[in-house]
């Protein structure tokens, strides 16, 4: 028998349920103050159970908080359970549980405002004399915790290349490093919806006080350049930046722009490694509080506690900084508890029904916020969640301000900033606005870390804390074993401010860092078929909305044309390839791929796949090791996205260039590995095939690092054999972007026709230049007549032929990922005016006949096309062959120049 305390935690006095602090299996016995009680179902650890008897329809509370109403008469020791939860937990293949739920989720009715009722409060007492830390004092604004050289891309379309940038400076010393701004946004035509944001968030990311000396890229007439940043600063008020700093526009070769890039950045490395620390207030600690992966202990334990540590940083001066809007949808009372006064709480209230509208416009609502980790540990909906997570909101301090996302910060005290729920979308808008150090507080164990502002992690409990202590830094769950929360709030304390000067946090020491901006959304205004209700849901009726808006799979049946498939082009050479022949099939490659199932494992999964490439983990059995990071699998909407998501996910998994491939979840994303294995099923796929990791549960970097090196260890798989074949065996992309001649358009039609005439596939995009050109319609398919696509993004196609690949956008790198999810086995784009990035997984290759092209990007050119339509034709088809018999490696994949990108679709959205 266990006593109630030694199992039960009750988040305040006076709730109905308990949270499980373990496991605990049915027919376990409870004694309740001197009653024993049998449980009847599993309880999970971080899971609730009645606490009290509760009638049917009456509510269940956690910190006083109806989230959920029983559907029966529920006793002592009933397992709590809504829909929602109890498929989450079958679906772990959890045994004991109870055939139907017994709870069912509170409404989100619309907060009742009693405006009559508010508590303009005082804030927390000042500290008589305040504290300091050893920072870097800047001309301007707070001092800088760290002393970071920041190579700043202003769109995805140079994120590649101040990454390769940065990679040269690796091993500077003197200072912080030199570190890239590498994100997914601004890289499409037109303008998009987040263009305030974006622009809003580089320009505060060019003046953080962590930023030592910036070098802001861009690209020739690119919408947002620099020039649109000095422009937005100087219309908003902007101090201008005053650390070493400078405008770079890239207008050449990658190698070349890397050089006089290089040469900007190399002055000052002595001048920002010259500055030293010196003894600033505290006033000038800006934390920004987030949290990621969370539990149910989260608002017990962590949440509490980092609410008590930047309460006493605002009693010394300080900032911090709560946001994740829809992460405080449900606990609008809480935060309201106490405020500065009734503007504020109004703009509060107006920030929270703005993004609920937001998201319905694309046809989601708040409980669409919840991960797969959180709900499995113990978070069954997005009251539960909102209310723990803000506890960081300490009930002494008051509400001080409410900012927009990336605004500079008003003042000093507590702020809220509006973001999404998304963790990295959240801190970049922190960082944004001025914070110099993250509280990042987790309940399944949350990695990630920003590039230049240093991140202290919390953990709610000790044996997750135990199991990945090498990456948390407070062990924020010996609360719930009896250290009192103002031992623990000193402590943090006191870690913090060494932390601020210079002591390393655990994310640091293991070297883990990514960028996400607010991503953009598509939907400006409410859609037909997604109506909004009065009471601020969503009543979604997305399947009468056009295919083309849900992504909906196509029949996959290729293009009908009058033209015949010979060209006469193949009559001297044929155009034969050297491919890879293993496991009964032939590709052009045998690539093991180690796969991130959410953004969150993203970083972790390059430096697998770097280290398995170096340390050859899979021996001969693989021609190339690659891994695939993206921004998907969480804090991101559900619907027809998160259907293109995992088609596009599969799609790589059982591509016929992939001859090994392995799962890196990083364990409380929506799409866990336990998701990818039932999609496999349902493909027909055997899971068993594929390698299964996980960073959170398998017990951080070190560890996870040995499960992957050992799975791709475990096989003695022969090395594949190199046979003749020819392009017909080919899966081809053709692309063309920028001004297209008719000789090159008709050059680029009988390229198609001649891999199709033998045997392969070509893949358009639906957006692309090509099927815009009369021309090439008339030359590829004996018709200048429009052509319907005949695959969805990512589809793969039931017969070979000529194919057209719905794109929802015009972004080239998420066209470049939809054409590998289909199958593709490289890229042939003709470019004039600029060139591309290459993709991680497709070869792209890139040949051009414009005179200004060659002259300007020659370097990067992989063939330079001259002469007659079939003599371009000819140059096109031996840079494939080339390329496919891995004779050349496209000139971007050897420069760096490269990426991955999974597209959200017409309705997906952050959350």
């Amino acid at each position: 028998m266990l006593r109630f305390d030694e199992i039960g935690v009750l988040p305040e006095p006076g709730d109905n349920v308990a949270i499980s602090s373990r496991r605990l299996e049915a027919g376990t016995v409870i004694d309740f103050d001197g009653t024993a009680v049998t449980l009847p179902h599993t309880v999970l650890e971080g899971h609730r159970f009645v606490a009290r008897p509760v009638a049917i329809g009456e509510p269940l509370l956690s910190w006083h908080t109806p989230f959920a109403r029983a559907l029966r008469d529920l006793d002592k020791g009933d397992y709590v359970c809504t829909p929602t939860s109890l498929a989450a937990v079958s679906a772990r293949g959890v045994e004991g549980l109870p055939q139907e739920p017994s709870a069912r989720n509170e409404p989100l009715d619309p907060y009742e405002f009693d405006e009559s009722a508010l508590n303009l409060g005082q804030q927390v007492t000042s500290i008589e004399q305040p504290g300091t830390f050893l920072g870097y004092p800047r001309e301007q604004g707070p001092a800088g915790t760290r002393n970071h050289v920041v190579l700043l891309a202003t769109s995805s379309l140079s994120s590649g290349f101040v990454t390769e940038l940065a990679r040269r400076f690796d091993g500077a010393e003197g200072f912080d490093g030199v570190v890239p701004v590498a994100h997914t946004e601004g890289g499409e035509s037109g303008t998009p919806n987040n263009l305030h944001v974006l622009l809003a968030t580089l320009a505060g990311f060019a003046l953080n006080p962590n930023v030592g000396a910036v070098l802001i890229v861009d690209t020739e007439d690119e919408l947002v350049s620099g020039q649109a940043i000095k422009d937005f600063m100087a219309e908003k008020g902007y101090p201008p930046i005053r650390v070493p700093h400078a405008f770079f526009t890239r207008h050449g070769g990658f190698e070349a722009d890397l050089t006089a890039a290089g040469r900007l950045v190399e002055p000052w490395l002595p001048v920002v490694a010259a500055q030293r620390r010196e003894e600033v207030p505290l006033a000038d600690l800006w934390i920004g509080l987030q949290c990621g992966g969370s539990d149910a202990f989260s608002g017990v334990s962590a949440n509490p506690l980092s609410g008590a540590v930047a309460r006493e940083v605002i009693r010394h001066g300080g900032i911090a900084v709560l946001a994740e809007t829809d992460e405080l949808i449900g606990a609008e009372g809480y935060v309201l508890e106490n405020v500065r006064d009734l503007p504020t709480a109004r703009r509060f209230l107006k920030t929270v029904q703005s993004f609920k509208e937001r998201v319905g416009w694309h046809g989601h609502t708040a409980e669409g916020n919840p991960s797969g980790g959180n709900v499995y540990r113990g978070l069954y909906n997005i009251v539960l969640k909102s209310v723990g997570a803000a506890r960081k909101l300490d009930r002494d301090v008051r509400l001080d301000h409410v900012i927009d996302y990336a605004e500079p910060m008003p003042g000093h005290g507590f702020v809220f900033m509006d973001s999404p729920g998304n963790d990295l979308e959240s801190v970049a808008g922190q960082v944004a606005s001025g914070c110099n150090l993250i509280f990042f507080t987790t309940g399944n164990g949350s990695i990630t870390n920003f590039p230049f502002v240093p991140t202290i992690k919390f953990v709610t409990t000790t044996t997750r804390y135990e199991l990945l202590h090498a990456e948390m830094d407070v062990d924020a769950g010996r609360y719930l074993t009896g250290t009192p929360m103002d031992d623990l709030t000193g402590e943090t304390f006191d870690l913090t401010v060494r932390v601020a000067s210079g002591e390393p946090s655990a994310g640091e020491r293991a070297g883990h860092s990514q960028v996400s901006i607010w991503r953009n959304w598509r939907q400006s205004g409410p859609r037909e078929g997604i109506s909004i209700t009065t009471d601020g849901r969503t009543s979604r009726s997305l399947a009468d909305l056009p295919a083309e808006d849900r992504d909906a799979p196509l029949p996959g049946l290729p293009l009908e044309v009058e033209t015949p498939t010979t060209t006469g082009t193949s009559s001297t050479t044929g155009f034969p390839v050297t491919l890879l022949a293993a496991d009964g099939r032939r590709a052009p490659e045998q690539v093991g791929l180690i796969l991130p199932t959410s953004l969150c494992s993203g970083q972790i999964a390059l430096r697998l796949a770097a280290q398995a490439e170096a340390d050859r983990w899979a021996g001969d059995a693989v021609s190339r090791m690659v891994a695939l990071p993206h921004t998907e699998g969480c804090g991101s909407s559900g619907g027809a996205s998160e259907e293109t998501f995992a088609r596009t996910m599969l799609g790589y998994l059982l591509h016929p260039n992939t001859r090994m491939a392995l799962l890196l979840e990083h364990g409380c994303e929506k799409t866990h590995n336990d998701y990818f294995r039932s999609r496999l099923v349902e493909a027909g796929a055997d899971p068993s095939r594929f390698g299964w990791a996980s960073i959170q549960a398998d017990g951080g970097l070190d560890a996870v690092t040995v499960r992957v090196r050992d799975w791709f260890g475990s096989f003695n798989l022969p090395s594949p054999e190199e046979v003749r074949g020819t392009v017909g065996e080919l899966t081809v992309a053709l692309e063309a972007r920028g001004t297209l001649t008719s000789e090159t358009a008709e050059a680029m039609a009988l390229i198609g026709r001649e891999i199709v005439g033998a045997g392969g596939s070509v893949v358009l995009s639906s957006r692309g230049a090509l099927l815009t050109d009369e021309g090439f319609r008339y030359a590829a398919f004996g018709s200048p007549a429009a052509v319907e696509p005949t695959i969805a993004h990512g589809q793969r196609f039931a017969v070979p032929g000529w194919h057209v690949m719905r794109m929802p956008g015009t972004d080239w790198m998420e066209t470049a990922t939809g054409f590998g999810a289909g199958g593709v086995q490289q890229v042939l784009a003709h470019v004039a005016g600029g060139t591309l990035s290459a993709q991680r997984f497709v070869p792209v290759v890139e040949f051009s006949n414009d005179p200004e092209t060659v002259a300007k990007y020659g370097d990067d050119l992989d063939a330079v096309a001259s002469g007659n339509p079939r003599e371009q034709a000819q140059v096109g088809l031996e840079a494939i062959a080339d390329v496919a018999s891995r004779r050349h490696v496209p000139r971007a994949v050897a420069s760096g120049n490269v990426g991955f990108q999974i597209t959200r679709g017409l309705l997906g959205t952050s959350m």
